[in-house]
C-alpha cells in the first residue's frame, strides 16, 4: 500500500528529507507543515507551525497520515512524538524525556557523567542566583565554554578565552537574555582542544545504525571566525572520522548513550546527533541533539543510496535490526547561501536568480531553507536561504562543484563563506 508521508519543518534539513522520501516508490503523497518555495516542487505545504503539536496531530488523523517524520528539535522537546502516540498515530523522533538530552544541556551532561560518556568537566548555574558566580568561576577555569541551558539555534555556545569574553557571554545569556528562556541556567565547561566532527545514528531505542560521519562550519566567517549560526555547510564522509574511530564512537559514546536512556526509562527513537570533539585523548561529546543536523543532513542524503522510507518505518516499528542501508562511496558537500547580515539582523524579500541554471547541472541538488515563492519568483524568507549540495568522486571534486553552483546563483546581499570543506582538503585522499 502506498503510504502518505508528513514532514514537519520547513527548512534545508526538512527540504532534504522531502527530496529523498519523494524518491520512493512505496509513498504516494507527502505533506509538509509548514515546507518552503524547494519543498513545494515534491510536496503540498500546509500552513501549520512545527510548534502547533494539536493542529498537527489532527491534521494527521483527519488525512490518514501514514508516519509523520520530525526536523526541528523545538516540537521534539515540547513533546510533539507523545501527542502522536497518545493518538496512535506513527511518528519518527525521541518523546519530551528523551528529546530532553538537547533540550537541557545540564541534564545532558549529568547524563554523560552518570554513563561515563567522555566529555569536558563542567558545572551548571542556575540564573536566578544572579551572574556573579558562574562569573567568577567562568574566569578562575579559562577558557571556557559557556553555554545557555536550553534551546538557542545552535547559536547559544560561547568560546571565552578571556575575562571579558566571559563577561561578555553572562551578559548576553543571563543579563539581557539574549537567548530567552534558554538561559534561565547556563552551563560552563572545559575548553576542549582538537577537531569537530558530527556523528549521528538511526535508532530505534536499541538497535544503532551510523550514518557517514560529517563536519559542520558554525561561525559564520571563513577560518571559523565570528559568532556561532546555524550552520554555513557540511561535507560528508568527514575523513578524520576512520572506521577505528567510528567503532570507538560506537561503543565509547553511542551505545552507553542509547542504553543510558533505555534503563533511564526514557526509550530514544529517531536520530542521535553527537557533536565530538576529536581530541589527543580520543573523541568527546560536546553536545547531543535529538533529531538530523542542518546543514549536515544534506550531504548525507545525496549519499544514502537505499530508500528512506523503509529505515524510517523499523525505527517506528522497532526493527531496526532487520534493515540494512547502502551508502555512496562518493563524497557530498553543502555550502549554505545566506541573506546579508545573518546570523544577525538581516533583510528578506530579495528576488533569487540563477535557480533554472543551477538545475541543469549534473550531480547538484539546492536544498532551500529560507525561501518563499511569489508569481513563479523565488524570493529569500530567511537567514539561511539555500543549500547548494554537490557529489563528487572525491571532497576535492565536489567543492568544486558545489562553489561551481553557488557562483551561478545570485540575490542582493547574499553571503556564503568560501572555505567549506579545507580541513578535508588538507588530508590526503
Amino acid at each position: 500500500m502506498e503510504k502518505k508521508i508528513l514532514v514537519i519543518g520547513g527548512g534545508g534539513r526538512e527540504h532534504a528529507l522531502v527530496w529523498k522520501i519523494a524518491q520512493s516508490p512505496l509513498v504516494s503523497k507527502i505533506f509538509c507543515a509548514p515546507g518552503n518555495a524547494g519543498i513545494a516542487h515534491s510536496a503540498e505545504c500546509i500552513a501549520i507551525k512545527p510548534t502547533e503539536i494539536q493542529p498537527l496531530a489532527d491534521f494527521s488523523e483527519r488525512n490518514g497520515i501514514d508516519l509523520t517524520v520530525v526536523g526541528p528539535e523545538v516540537p521534539l522537546v515540547a513533546g510533539i512524538v507523545d501527542e502522536f502516540q497518545r493518538r496512535d498515530l506513527r511518528i519518527i523522533g525521541p518523546k519530551k524525556g528523551a528529546a530532553e538530552i538537547e533540550g537541557n544541556k545540564a541534564f545532558a551532561k549529568r547524563f554523560m557523567e552518570r554513563n561515563r560518556i567522555p566529555t569536558a568537566p563542567f558545572m551548571t548555574f542556575s540564573g536566578s542566583y544572579g551572574p556573579e558566580e558562574p562569573e567568577r568561576y567562568a574566569k578562575a577555569n579559562l577558557p571556557c565554554v559557556i553555554k545557555a541551558n536550553g534551546l538557542a539555534a545552535g547559536k547559544g555556545a560561547i568560546l571565552c578565552f578571556s575575562e571579558n569574553d566571559v563577561s561578555v557571554a553572562i551578559e548576553r545569556i543571563l543579563v539581557k537574555k539574549e537567548f530567552g528562556d534558554a538561559g534561565n541556567w547556563v552551563v560552563v565547561e572545559e575548553f576542549l582542544e582538537g577537531e569537530e566532527a558530527t556523528f549521528k545514528v538511526f535508532t530505534d531505542g536499541l538497535t544503532a545504525i551510523p550514518m557517514p560521519a560529517t563536519q559542520d562550519h558554525k561561525p559564520i566567517f571563513d577560518g571559523d571566525k565570528g559568532p556561532n549560526t546555524g550552520g554555513m555547510g557540511a561535507y560528508a564522509p568527514a575523513p578524520i572520522i576512520s572506521k577505528e574511530l567510528e567503532t570507538e564512537i560506537m561503543e565509547t559514546i553511542i551505545n552507553p548513550a542509547i542504553e543510558g536512556m533505555l534503563y533511564g526509562g526514557r526509550l530514544y527513537e529517531g536520530v542521535l546527533y553527537a557533536g565530538l570533539m576529536i581530541t589527543s585523548d580520543g573523541p568527546k561529546v560536546l553536545e547531543f541533539n535529538c533529531r538530523f543536523g542542518d546543514p549536515e543532513l544534506q550531504p548525507i542524503i545525496l549519499l544514502m543510496e537505499s530508500d528512506i522510507v523503509p529505515v524510517l518505518e523499523a525505527i517506528a516499528d522497532q526493527r531496526l535490526s532487520e534493515v540494512e542501508i547502502e551508502w555512496s562511496k562518493k563524497t557530498a558537500v553543502c555550502v549554505v547561501m545566506t541573506s546579508g547580515g545573518y546570523p544577525g539582523e538581516y533583510e528578506t524579500n530579495k528576488e533569487i536568480r540563477g535557480l533554472d541554471e543551477v538545475a541543469k547541472m549534473e550531480d547538484v541538488v539546492v536544498f532551500h531553507a529560507g525561501t518563499r515563492r511569489d508569481n513563479g519568483r523565488i524570493f529569500t524568507a530567511g537567514g539561511r536561504v539555500l543549500g547548494v549540495t554537490a557529489l563528487g568522486n572525491k571532497i576535492p571534486e565536489a567543492v568544486g562543484l558545489a562553489y561551481e553552483a553557488v557562483s551561478k546563483i545570485s540575490w542582493e546581499g547574499e553571503y556564503h563563506r568560501t572555505d567549506i570543506a579545507q580541513k578535508a582538503l588538507k588530508r590526503s585522499f
